[in-house]
């Protein structure tokens, strides 16, 4: 496959479609790598089924994140188990 250090993955577009596009494609497909997954931890196991719809192939939980990023800077991804916690803790207040 047509790829090199300087260009990386989007190497295979050859000189088609612009750089701009390309420098697009390329931070949006580094990002995807070596995502975590929340309940278990594991590197790489994370695969995304539609988007923002996350399923880990290791412990088998599908959760809700970002379109391109299991987890977005703007909201955390809650477990089940955690938006239990929260809820009986509001509660107790």
């Amino acid at each position: 496959m047509g790829r090199t250090k300087s260009v990386g993955p989007v190497g295979r577009f050859g000189p088609r479609y612009g750089a701009t596009p390309r420098k697009r494609v390329l931070a949006i497909e580094l990002k995807k790598k070596g995502q975590r997954c929340p309940k278990c931890k594991s590197l790489d196991t994370l695969k995304r089924e539609a988007a923002g719809i996350w399923l880990c192939k290791s412990c088998g939980i599908k959760f809700a994140g970002g379109a391109y990023t299991a987890q977005t800077t703007l909201g955390k991804t809650l477990l089940p188990e955690e938006l239990k916690a929260l809820k009986g803790a509001s509660t107790k207040e």
